[in-house]
This record gives structure tokens, C-alpha cells and sequence, in this order.
């Protein structure tokens, strides 16, 4: 087992990284401070750990609620299913949720624990490896609205990740390549040897190897436990984590959420960010050429869906947390292993980047 910090001084909480991680009582009991424990779960999930996170539980007054599995189901009414189950069963403010499944399932228990009584505790169990390397740490939680994704929502730190990387065995090859986008993240904004070592390795990951799964994880979280402690409500240094997402989530949000999974989606948008960046002549065509054939030996698309023409991007990408005073804001590449957050980019450039892709 490897064990990361997310250093928030009194509030700093670990990741443990590791198999049969969820028949381990002791790595989460001294995190749970009353009886009560709601865990959150889904129906793909549910049967598969359900009992063992029970029997993990076992000390604890625990009640279950079952959402149903899917990104077109990360919205206000499914929330409301998780408050409705604590009042019903007389959650006090005392309580812990626990949240077992992917990202929806987190994003969705993150919220309803910082809401609920104005804030309670809340562990992160993810299952996913996008969820593993990404949406379990840092402390971002919402729901998806039909204009925008994630943009209702709250910073609401977890007490800790538990990431049991043997629940990576049940996940399809499709989850599994989405959440290895996200790995690739992390090698394109802040480590270019990193990046390098996935071009080494991508068979290995895509065989589910597990030494190559452990060493991407802790890889990918000790890079975004260090962006988040550092810019915990992204003022600066943390929406380097968006590379992609802009053009990412206005993908998502116009082929309708779940049609298209998230990593898939950033994919793409990051391998339109290198474009941008290369029409800008701050990276070269050599670089756009590697992050496309790692993104297609991932098993991730390159090209948009048909139905996202340049307009319908320009309209969904002006609805983005990355706007500022009316302002787009994009993250693109300096180079493999930096990335900027800027607004100074040329719309003409933006324009034949959308135009050549969409």
C-alpha cells in the first residue's frame, strides 16, 4: 500500500493506494467521527462491493441509497434521492456519506455531504480509475445542469480516498481507457518524463497490469494532491487540471451527458488544446503527432462527434468556469510537461482549430 497526503494542515487527509484495500476497517474508522454512515452507491456498483464496504462498516449504524449509473443522472433531482434517504432515515449532523463508484457517485456525495445541515463528512471509495487519479481527490463535488457541466456545485474536502486498485477488474476496457485520458493529463501539464514513460507502457496498462496501474495512479494523485493543496478553489495553478475540459465539457454537454463518457470527451479536447497550441507556434506538429498516436493507442477518439460544428462549440464553450468578465480562458501547452492558463490566445487561431476538427 502507498499512502499520499493532501496537505490542507488541520484538514489534510490521505489517499491510501493498494489492493483488498476495502477489507481494511482500520483505514477508515478513525475518519468517521459519529454512528451514522450513508453510503452512496449505483447500480452497476452496488452489487459488485456493496457487502464488502458493509462488512468494512460493520461497527457503524449504516444505510444504503442506490442511484441510477450513469452521467445523465449527475443532476439536481438524483441529489435530491440522497437527501431524501438521510432526512427519512434521521441522519443527524454527525453522520458520514461514503461514496462507492465512479465520479458521478462521488461528484454527487461530495455535494449532498457539503449541503446537508450545511456540511458534513464524507469518504471517497472510487472505483473507477478516472475517479481513482482524478474526481476523488481535491474536493470538487456538483451536478451537471443542462446548459453546463459542473456548474453547480461546492469545495468539500473528503476525510480520505481509500483506492482499492482490485475494483479495477471489474471495469469495462471502455471506463478503463476514459480514465486513462486523465492519466495522460497529468504527463501533458507537469511531467513530460512522465508522459513519456505512458508511451512506454500503454500496453501494460491497457492489459491492466497491476505494478503499471499502481505506479499511473500514485503518479497521477501525488501531481494533483500537490496542484490542490496549492489552490484548493482554483484561483490560479489548479485549472491547469482543465487541460481539455473546455472543449471537453462542451462536447459532453451537446451530444447529451452519458452518450459520450467524460475522458473520452477530454481526449479530445486535449488533443484540440495541442492544436490550438501548435497554431500559436508554442508547440511543435512532432508534439501534436505524439499526444495523438498515445491518445489512439489508448483507445480514445481524436475527432469530435459529427454533430459538434464550430458554432455549437463557440456557444457551449461561453458557458465554462474558466470565463472571466465575459473573457474565454483556455488551458493550452508550452510544451509536453507545461501547460498555462491563458486568455491570450488569437480567436482566428481558435476559430481554424474548431474549424478543422468539427
Amino acid at each position: 500500500m502507498k499512502t499520499l497526503t493532501v496537505d490542507f494542515g488541520a484538514r489534510s487527509y490521505p489517499i491510501h493506494i493498494g489492493q483488498q484495500l476495502l477489507q481494511q476497517p482500520e483505514l477508515v474508522t478513525k475518519h468517521i467521527h459519529g454512528r451514522q454512515v450513508m453510503v452512496v452507491s449505483n447500480e452497476t456498483v452496488a452489487p459488485l462491493y456493496l457487502d464488502t464496504v458493509l462488512a468494512l462498516l460493520d461497527d457503524f449504524d449504516v444505510a444504503t441509497v442506490i442511484l441510477p449509473d450513469g452521467e445523465q443522472y449527475k443532476n439536481l433531482d438524483t441529489l435530491n434521492t440522497v437527501f431524501d434517504a438521510l432526512l427519512e432515515q434521521r441522519f443527524n449532523r454527525g453522520c458520514t456519506l461514503a461514496a462507492l463508484g465512479g465520479g458521478v457517485v462521488g461528484d454527487i456525495t461530495g455535494f449532498a455531504a457539503a449541503s446537508y445541515q450545511r456540511g458534513v463528512a464524507f469518504l471517497q471509495f472510487p472505483t473507477t480509475l478516472l475517479a481513482q487519479v482524478d474526481s476523488s481527490v481535491g474536493g470538487k463535488t456538483g451536478v451537471n445542469h443542462a446548459l453546463g457541466k459542473n456548474m453547480i456545485g461546492a469545495f468539500h474536502q473528503p476525510g480520505c480516498v481509500l483506492i482499492d486498485t482490485d475494483t479495477l477488474d471489474t471495469l469495462d476496457d471502455r471506463q478503463l481507457a476514459a480514465g486513462i485520458a486523465e492519466v495522460i493529463k497529468y504527463g501533458l501539464i507537469h511531467d513530460a518524463d512522465f508522459f513519456h514513460w505512458l508511451e512506454q507502457h500503454m500496453t501494460d496498462l491497457k492489459a491492466r497490469d497491476q505494478q503499471a496501474l499502481a505506479y499511473a495512479i500514485e503518479h497521477s494523485c501525488r501531481i494533483k494532491a500537490a496542484i490542490v493543496a496549492a489552490d484548493e478553489r482554483e484561483s490560479g495553478l489548479r485549472a491547469l487540471l482543465n487541460l481539455g475540459h473546455t472543449f471537453g465539457h462542451a462536447i459532453e454537454t451537446g451530444t447529451g451527458y452519458g452518450n459520450w463518457l467524460h475522458g473520452e470527451a477530454i481526449a479530445t479536447g486535449m488533443l484540440m488544446a495541442a492544436d490550438l497550441s501548435a497554431r500559436h507556434g508554442w508547440v511543435s506538429s512532432a508534439d501534436v503527432e505524439r499526444i495523438a498516436a498515445l491518445l489512439q493507442q489508448a483507445d480514445l477518439p481524436l475527432q469530435p462527434p459529427a454533430e459538434m460544428d464550430a458554432d455549437r462549440f463557440t456557444r457551449l464553450m461561453s458557458v465554462d468556469k474558466k470565463v472571466l468578465d465575459g473573457g474565454l480562458r483556455l488551458v493550452l501547452l508550452k510544451s509536453i510537461g507545461q501547460a498555462v492558463v491563458t486568455d491570450d490566445f488569437e480567436t482566428r487561431l481558435l476559430d481554424e482549430t474548431l474549424g478543422s476538427v468539427a
